[in-house]
């Protein structure tokens, strides 16, 4: 019997020109450089028939609608080149995210009601294919102090087959090394500060040190079985995330003041120091909630959980590569 292995896996991802219609993403200009992946390569709503006979035992289910669920990390680093889009931007537009280029300058992705991109993915594992066609999907991203910059994507798409197939050589030249989040390279959680498109910059504000943040874009992705268009849909998004702070004493207690009269700020962070491979979040109305105390090597810390409210709509929160 042949060995398969997990690892021999490869995804290719390709925006959608026509929702559902295969956008034959290839391994020259699609595939993804990824890692903890997983797929449910059918998700199906069984029917069980239920007959009844003189005898006990199962009757056979149908399969029902049925869909696709896969899921994959991807790292956080710009291009390399400001204004130029990362690699991973139509997963991003397949997740709500609109793609705003300034060559030379940064790409900003921003939110958007409701989600019309979806891409085609790919998914190979070892000698199978299986495609997902229309998929759209939620990401969150981990941006904690002593880690790489990651994007935590879960993806639902329509069941677009199964074939044996093997991937010819992968082109991964547009996803770039990313830095570890350290004191060397992510300034602090800075709260009240605006932000300024056209350096691009955080301006204002208070920098606090923290162990970082993690933003979990918390979309509802729904498959609904329609005779003659089946879809998957993004029908709700609900942006949340945690922060853990140092925190001097007086601030602590400013901190549970705005706590407890459910203030809106903002807040951001940037990561990065080379033009081409810094990552800038913004949040403009951003609440905490559900204060804790954190003993982190002995050192006491206070965590947050956070809110991230629209301010004029589809505004959560922006990343911008720059």
């Amino acid at each position: 019997m042949a060995t398969r292995y997990i690892r021999n896996t490869a995804i290719l991802a390709k925006t959608e020109g026509t929702y559902g219609t295969d956008s034959t993403p290839t391994e020259a200009a699609n595939a993804l450089l990824v890692s903890n992946v997983s797929i449910t390569p059918l998700q199906a709503q069984n029917v069980d028939r239920n007959i009844i006979r003189p005898y006990f035992g199962h009757s056979e289910q149908l399969v029902g609608a049925n869909y696709i669920e896969l899921g994959f990390d991807v790292e956080l680093a710009g291009s390399g080149t400001a204004g130029t889009a990362p690699a991973y931007g139509s997963l991003l537009k397949a997740c709500g995210f609109t793609e705003t280029a300034t060559p030379a300058v940064r790409t900003e992705y921003t939110l958007n009601t409701p989600v019309s991109s979806s891409v085609t993915i790919y998914y190979f594992s070892d000698g199978v294919r299986h495609k997902a066609l229309g998929c759209r999907g939620t990401v969150s991203f981990g941006l904690r102090a002593g880690e790489r910059p990651m994007m935590s994507f879960r993806f639902t798409g329509l069941d677009g087959g199964i074939a044996t197939a093997t991937p010819s050589a992968l082109t991964m030249s547009g996803f770039k090394t990313p830095f570890v989040i350290m004191d060397s390279t992510a300034g602090d959680l800075t709260f009240g500060a605006s932000y300024t498109a056209a350096t691009p910059a955080l301006t204002g504000g208070t920098a606090y040190p923290s162990q970082g943040i993690n933003i979990d874009l918390g979309n509802q992705v729904q498959y609904t079985p329609i005779l003659g268009g089946e879809i998957v849909d993004v029908t709700n998004r609900q942006v949340s995330g945690s922060v853990m702070l140092d925190l001097a004493a007086a601030d602590e207690v400013t901190f549970m003041g705005n706590v407890k009269t459910a203030t809106l700020q903002s807040l951001g962070i940037m990561l990065g120091t080379t033009a081409g491979y810094k990552v800038m979040f913004h949040a403009p109305a951003a609440q905490l909630i559900n204060p804790r105390k954190e003993d982190v090597n002995g050192k006491l810390m206070i965590g947050f959980d956070v809110r991230f409210t629209p301010s004029s709509g589809n505004d959560e929160f922006r990343l911008v590569i720059h």
